[in-house]
């Protein structure tokens, strides 16, 4: 059997480079990725649930997490955290008083900052995989 070779067009690379791009805007802003491939309903819809998800979570004094973490869990949680992008700024400056987890609304504001960042991850992957146009 003859062996098949993929030989890369610079049209490929171009459109690899471009959707690399989207994906880092769509993680640094959620819903940027998908506004630069003027899929607007789904950048708006991203901004905003990110957006309220780290606006609650951060309300309810949920558990932001740091690099220096003890654990694997708070390394994820960090890795979590930061899947918000710019965001994560946002909920540090929103988190003046600490969090307090001590209440169950803390815990759940935890669960909320986390949840809006692997959400923005997946949205973010999203948008590079439409930006290859292997997903609409």
């Amino acid at each position: 059997m003859a062996e098949q070779t993929t030989v890369a067009r610079p049209q490929d690379s171009r459109r690899e480079t471009l959707a690399v791009i989207v994906a880092v805007a769509g993680w640094l802003v959620p819903g940027l990725g998908h506004a630069l491939l003027k899929m607007w309903g789904r950048a708006l819809t991203c901004f905003v649930t990110v957006g309220v998800l780290v606006i609650v979570g951060a309300g309810m004094r949920g558990n932001l997490f740091r690099s220096t973490g003890n654990d694997a869990f708070d390394s994820l949680g960090y890795l979590a955290d930061l899947g918000t992008g710019t965001f994560y700024l946002a909920a540090k400056s929103l988190e003046a008083d600490g969090a307090d987890v001590s209440h169950a609304g803390g815990d759940y504001g935890t669960r909320f900052l986390a949840t809006a960042g692997v959400l923005n991850l997946l949205v973010a992957l999203h948008a590079y995989e439409a930006a290859r146009g292997r997903k609409a």
